[in-house]
């Protein structure tokens, strides 16, 4: 090997032990407990109400017409709740959840009914009779009657329509009736509350029109708290409050488990202060809810699907709990790399020492790739697209010291060489193309293409790009790899193109991320996404050289 191509693996060496050590440190800052609120709940240490919706398990979902939960789980469940809550919203009485006031009235325990309302009138109307009838069954457990659950946001019923079943509902039960919409919909339609007993708002500071960081969440609360309370006469009762413990960004809204939890706990502790009534969304969390809100929306409960809290309600907290399992991804992937160099022939120290940072960079990656894709990955075809991916990036990463291996004995860069890069460059391209147009805000493109071709418009409303995650863990060392570090290895050619393909799905990435910027400017992982999408640019723009450039030039 010469001094030349020693020098530039030395530099390609150094950098792959920069990133180790970044990769690293913010791992363990993931892991670092910070303190937050402590509230003070009721006198009995329980929260006043919580959501509860049993479909938590493999293939549960109201989705699906004939689901019906058992009364053995629904048993178990609440019982597990009342040791932390005085109270369990329900949404419907279907699907067996009719057993709920059964169930709640053994062990002391409240419930606020829900009667679905959706498009049908008569399922509409089979809701209520059966809801009124459980709430005249148990009267001293059923305390509310929520007729409707932002059926006014989904649009499926009118005010009207709304006013009418309410009016239903109260001829039948003396327990108070009331309707849980958005906060922004009550005021919109006020003169509804004429037909309730008392108003049921919605306060998510994450799903806002103008979603709010965390540090601005309680201020937010209060604000719309104050809006609601001098708008309307009758008692208020936050039907729903939370924060999502997982998924995507929204500007500055930040879902995380240690968010959730501050959000919870500065919520229960300002509640407390102000005499709210409140009820927070939700026990446990909703797997199916990902395929209608994203990843996000199966990350709201207090307890994860296993029924393991994710929280307490005191002392300090950290993201991450990993304990030694970076050090073993980490001296796996260093291995695993090392056995590759040593395989393809590589004795020299520089390309060792970075094959060896290379592989626990890798797998350290690959500790937070897995849980990207458990987070993301709704269906078959989400962990086909995704994880294959994923293993064409570990590929290319594992490819990489047989490279410098065959540079550095022959000083060329081979065909096979050539393939296994522009192969992964152009998937990878590819994909960032097209995630950055699933990830669109749908008013700015969807909404016109919806409009402009109405038969395709159910298509155009389920690419929504508040639902999509930016996959951040799955490109980021790839990129770095196929653009700053095949630079400092000398390399760059392998992954160089003079094909226009990659020049527009170049421009596709970096424009349509520069719209979701304008439309969210604080949102860092945006920012991120960006300047992938900015080197996987540099990486495919075409290399002149000089003798081109004085030919060029006409000297």
């Amino acid at each position: 090997m010469n001094n030349t191509n020693s020098g530039n693996v030395w530099r390609y060496a150094l950098f792959n032990l920069v990133v180790l050590a970044l990769i690293s440190a913010w791992i363990w800052q993931q892991n670092q407990p910070i303190p937050l609120a402590e509230p003070k709940l009721a006198v009995d240490g329980k929260l006043q109400c919580v959501s509860y919706a049993p479909y938590y398990g493999e293939g549960q979902t109201p989705l699906i017409k004939g689901t019906h939960i058992s009364q053995a789980q629904i048993e178990k469940d609440l019982k597990l709740l009342a040791k932390h809550s005085q109270c369990v919203r329900i949404y419907s009485v279907n699907q067996g959840l009719d057993y709920v006031p059964v169930a709640a009235s053994k062990i002391g325990l409240k419930v606020l009914l829900g009667a679905w309302i959706g498009w049908v009138d008569s399922d509409n109307v089979q809701e209520i009779n059966l809801a009124t009838r459980l709430a005249n069954q148990y009267p001293d457990t059923v305390v509310g009657l929520i007729v409707g659950n932002e059926v006014l946001l989904r649009g499926e019923q009118t005010e009207q329509a709304m006013a009418d079943y309410i009016k239903l509902a109260k001829q039948s039960t003396k327990v108070p009736v009331t309707y849980a919409d958005v906060w922004e919909y009550w005021l919109r339609h006020p003169t509804l509350e004429s037909s309730v007993d008392f108003v049921t708002v919605h306060v998510l500071p994450y799903w806002e029109d103008d979603p709010q960081p965390v540090s601005n969440a309680m201020h937010h609360v209060n604000v719309v708290m104050d809006k609601v309370t001098h708008a309307f006469t009758k008692p208020i009762l936050i039907g729903e409050t939370g924060w999502p413990s997982a998924g995507r960004q929204r500007n500055a809204s930040v879902p995380s488990t240690v968010n959730q939890a501050r959000y919870i706990r500065e919520f229960l502790q300002r509640a407390e202060e102000a005499k709210w009534n409140y009820n927070v969304i939700e026990a446990v969390d909703q797997p199916w809810k990902r395929f209608l809100e994203g990843a996000v929306g199966g990350y709201w409960g207090i307890y994860d699907t296993n029924l393991n809290p994710k929280f307490s309600f005191s002392g300090t907290m950290a993201e991450r709990q990993d304990g030694l399992k970076p050090w073993y991804w980490a001296t796996a992937g260093l291995l695993i790399w090392l056995a590759a160099a040593v395989y393809f022939g590589e004795r020299h120290s520089s390309t060792l020492v970075s094959s060896a940072a290379l592989g626990a960079s890798a797998g350290l990656m690959a500790l937070l790739q897995l849980g990207y894709l458990v987070i993301a990955c709704r269906d078959t075809v989400e962990w086909i697209a995704l994880g294959g991916l994923n293993i064409l990036g570990i590929f290319t990463l594992l490819a990489i010291p047989f490279i410098i291996a065959k540079k550095q004995v022959n000083g060329l860069e081979n065909t096979y060489s050539k393939n296994i890069m522009r192969i992964s460059l152009f998937v990878f391209t590819l994909c960032a193309a097209i995630t950055g147009l699933l990830l669109m805000p749908k008013a700015w493109v969807l909404q016109p293409l919806s409009q402009a071709m109405p038969t395709l418009s159910g298509f155009f409303y389920n690419l929504d790009g508040r639902y999509r995650d930016f996959p951040l863990t799955i490109y980021l060392l790839p990129v770095l790899q196929l653009s700053i570090g095949l630079w400092l290895a000398q390399l760059r050619t392998l992954a160089n193109t003079k094909s226009r393909i990659y020049r527009y799905l170049n421009v596709i990435a970096l424009l349509t991320m520069l719209v979701f910027i304008l439309s969210e400017p604080l949102n860092m992982q945006a920012y991120a996404w960006l300047a992938l999408a900015i080197l996987l640019a540099i990486i495919s723009w075409p290399r002149v050289s000089p003798a081109a450039t004085v030919v060029a030039s006409g000297t």
